[in-house]
């Protein structure tokens, strides 16, 4: 067996992936408080490649065969913040995240802050969940109470009376936050999620994505160059191979 072909259809395997990422990042740079995906490439061990006789003795030792393998995971830098002068397009500035209920027992985590109001008179998301307040209820504003005014530290007022204060919560391991859609999260095992003592809400702004699309067309160039490689170094074992067996028979 040519372990060396199975390496190299790995590394093609694992560029596709990054390829993938790359491709969603670019697709989702104007998504706003969405999150660039990024890749590690790493290698996991399998087989053997070939045995050689351990040098004083009588034995032989076989070599282990690595294969590349693609990880990914998400840089979860801050954007750049961007004026809207919109009442509800809210934006946090430095760590944490707004809360949204999904289901009755999930909880959704988001940096997109471009709210509304539904017909119910509740603060939502652009998806139409609900924003929930600190202490874990969908926030509920005053039928006529007029536009709602927010504090930095995420206290809602209407007419001067506050109507609520929106939970801004972080992970304490946030490598174990679940990525959805529209840059939405959840928190995965025992990823901590915590109240920011002093959040930061920034009311008529949005936040952007963490992207630099020249950046990602950077590495769609790296990953087209190295596919390309490994495809002909493929190639070149095949034929080695197809030569061997035509001189044997």
């Amino acid at each position: 067996m040519n372990i060396g072909i199975y390496q190299n259809a790995a590394s093609l395997d694992a560029l596709e992936r990054w390829q993938d990422v790359v491709t969603q990042n670019i697709t989702s740079s104007q998504m706003t408080g969405y999150k660039r995906r990024t890749v590690q490439m790493g290698g996991r061990a399998g087989g053997e490649t070939f045995a050689t006789e351990i040098q004083g003795g009588s034995g032989v030792e076989g070599l282990k065969g690595f294969f590349p393998e693609a990880r990914t995971a998400i840089a979860f830098q801050p954007g750049e913040n961007h004026p809207t002068r919109r009442d509800l397009d809210l934006a946090v500035s430095g760590e944490g995240f707004f809360n949204v209920q999904m289901s009755e027992d999930q909880t959704g985590y988001t940096r997109s802050g471009q709210f509304r109001i539904n017909e119910a008179r509740q603060l939502v998301s652009g998806e139409g969940y609900p924003v929930l307040s600190a202490d874990g209820n969908p926030i509920q504003l005053i039928p006529q109470g007029g536009q709602p005014e927010i504090a930095e530290d995420g206290t809602i007022r209407q007419n001067g009376a506050i109507v609520g204060r929106l939970a801004v919560t972080q992970p304490e391991f946030p490598s174990r936050m679940i990525a959805l859609t529209t840059g939405l999260f959840t928190a995965g095992e025992d990823a901590g999620m915590k109240p920011v003592e002093e959040p930061v809400v920034l009311q008529g702004y949005l936040e952007g994505s963490n992207v630099k699309p020249l950046r990602e067309m950077v590495d769609l160039v790296n990953i087209s160059r190295a596919y390309e490689a490994n495809h002909k170094l493929i190639q070149t074992r095949d034929e080695m191979l197809q030569r061997t067996l035509e001189s044997l028979t």
